[in-house]
């Protein structure tokens, strides 16, 4: 008999998130036809009256905490039982002839399964897990970031600061929400009373964009992504209202918008203000102003989550970006950024032979990663090494449930193990990737990387995706002992 799988439900859902998931053409399938019949996955061993139920593991609320003792209790699969289980579905005709998979405990890191998971495949958006190490070992995911207007050169001109916030609202702050906790109204209330106090009438504003100034775009993103909405100008200062999405492009500098957005609030107030162009990132406000308004963000963690739900490109680099200048760097050189990654992957132990990172978000071409790597990174997490990082993997999307696996696992095939399974997805022409944590019919927790990076043209999207999800469903459903 099957030990039942540890219960417990927890829903990791980012309220009020509207701008489209940029998991480069998950939604765009292609072609869904192939000669080839998919694999099924097995029939679950053990009891057939059994079925998973919900779980919430790694728990993003007890981030050092250890593994209950059902889990730590629970039988470990055996390499001959998880072959037979999943190695047919390894070999997958839908995925191709380039497959790298990595399956581990989660509680010990032992690799359990293994397809060449040190050959170096293109990842996808599954680099952002890589990304977000970086970030969770640099940044507080407790901060928030402060968006603030003061005083300019001179008595008449204003400086709006960019503080890293490219989720504002365009109303008042919402303490509730993640998208426009800090409001551009609330923002226009304080900084008009602060005007009035100081008897100024009309002002002029400038911009100050200087913080964690890059390059608009990595230089490897390709044009026509930017121009369908795939991504944006990686800032440090947007508006919600303005984010690429559903096939809608975004403006190239975001900073403008709200500028607009906060002189036209102004205006409202009484106090006519105009905008003065931004060249560059503009210039530093002086040293010696005087903060005449100011709004926070939700946490940075909460903004990590955001990133990995939806799978957003532009907000990736972002973090990363600010966690470089936490720990003393520049990002303006154009391949700083992935470079800081790999920094940082090998500070915290990760193999970084095979890696080849022109981005740190996975949407340009060209990129190598392993699945070692990878599930290097899973496994620092979900055995507690890296406290930080166990908080954002445990945020990752939940099948069938919550961000890019939101419309996955709901098939006949897959739906048994809806709610278990949490992953980043990763999908560009010719690729298909999935990485993160589950727990088998054991109770055991378990990693999973799976890389396929020659998914044949007749596949489309939507039949390696299908084929990924039913490797880790016939996984989720193993008592492989």
């Amino acid at each position: 008999m099957r030990r039942a799988v540890v219960a417990g439900v927890t829903c990791l859902l980012v309220g009020g998130v509207g701008y489209a998931a940029a998991d480069v053409v998950d939604i765009a399938p292609g072609i869904l036809t192939y000669d080839g019949a998919p694999v099924d996955p097995p029939t679950p061993t053990g009891s057939s009256s059994a079925s998973p139920t919900w779980a919430a593991l790694p728990s993003p609320t007890a981030s050092g905490a250890s593994a209950p003792p059902s889990a730590v209790a629970a039988a470990v699969p055996t390499a001959a039982g998880l072959t037979k289980a999943i190695g047919a579905l390894s070999k997958d005709p839908w995925l191709g002839p380039s497959v790298g998979i990595s399956v581990r405990d989660g509680l010990t890191g032992t690799e359990l399964y293994a397809v060449q998971p040190n050959v170096a495949r293109a990842p996808a958006s599954t680099l952002k897990l890589l990304s977000t190490l970086a970030v969770t070992q640099h940044v507080d995911l407790d901060a928030r970031m402060t968006t603030k207007v003061v005083t300019g050169d001179t008595p008449n001109q204003i400086v709006l600061v960019a503080g890293g916030d490219t989720l504002l609202g365009g109303g008042a702050s919402n303490p509730t929400a993640v998208e426009g906790r800090a409001g551009i109204a609330t923002l226009a209330d304080q900084v008009a009373q602060s005007l009035t106090d100081r008897s100024a009438g009309a002002v002029t504003l400038r911009i100050d964009a200087t913080y964690a100034a890059g390059p608009r775009y990595p230089a490897t993103w390709k044009k026509e992504d930017i121009a369908a909405g795939f991504s944006q100008s990686v800032s440090m200062l947007d508006l919600v209202s303005q984010r690429a999405g559903g096939g809608r492009a975004a403006p190239r500098v975001p900073e403008a918008g709200v500028a607009s957005a906060l002189a036209k609030a102004l205006t409202a107030r009484g106090h006519a203000t105009t905008v003065l162009p931004l060249s560059g990132h503009g210039t530093a406000a002086p040293a010696s102003a005087t903060e005449l308004g100011a709004v926070e963000s939700a946490t940075y963690g909460e903004h990590l989550e955001t990133a990995l739900l939806h799978s957003d490109n532009a907000l990736t680099e972002n973090l990363v970006r600010q966690a470089m200048v936490a720990d003393g760097q520049s990002p303006a050189a154009p391949l700083a950024p992935p470079q800081f990654v790999v920094k940082s992957l090998a500070e915290a132990g990760v193999p970084t032979a095979g890696l080849k990172l022109l981005d740190v978000s996975g949407l340009s071409p060209g990129q190598t990663v392993t699945a070692t790597a990878l599930s290097d990174v899973l496994t620092l997490a979900t055995t507690g090494k890296l406290p930080e990082l166990r908080r954002a993997i445990a945020t990752l999307p939940v099948s069938g449930l919550s961000g890019s696996l939101s419309d996955r696992y709901r098939n006949k095939q897959t739906k048994g193990v809806a709610g278990i399974p949490r992953a980043k997805t990763g999908t560009l022409k010719g690729i298909s990737s999935l990485a993160g944590t589950t727990v088998d019919a054991d109770g055991r927790l378990l990693t999973f990387v799976v890389l396929a990076d020659r998914v044949p043209p007749s596949s489309g999207t939507l039949g390696a995706r299908a084929a990924l999800d039913r490797f880790v469903t016939a996984l989720t459903l193993c008592g492989c002992t």
